[in-house]
């Protein structure tokens, strides 16, 4: 059982550090490694204590939250300005703010206009 469990989490950390892609892949197999461990121990502990069975759930449930987490951080994932507006991080500013590709314009995350 514990040998399952270390298997799991390991292969989903490792997934999780060699990723060089966008947020939506990196939060995804995050997501599946953290749900993977936690369903593992959840599975183990309850019902007929299939831990595999628990991993397995946990995997998808982390994975679909990571995914959904990554595409929020990049400004996308059905949100009702999405379409016409792209979202960007000021450094200097520390904070966000967008584009809006129907008027030209940029403004803050708050909706003042960027100078």
């Amino acid at each position: 059982m514990y040998k399952t469990l270390i298997a799991v989490a390991g292969a989903g950390l490792l997934m999780a550090a060699c990723t060089t892609t966008g947020n939506v892949e990196r939060n995804a197999a995050g997501g599946a490694a953290i749900g993977a461990l936690a369903g593992a121990v959840i599975g183990n502990n309850t019902g007929s204590g299939d831990a595999g069975k628990g991993a397995a759930i946990g995997a998808v449930a982390g994975g679909a939250a990571g995914a959904y987490k990554g595409c929020r951080e990049d400004g996308g994932c059905g949100a009702a300005d999405s379409v016409n507006r792209r979202q960007y991080y000021d450094q200097s500013a520390g904070r966000y703010y967008y584009y809006d590709s129907a008027s030209g314009r940029y403004y803050w995350e708050d909706g003042r206009p960027r100078s």
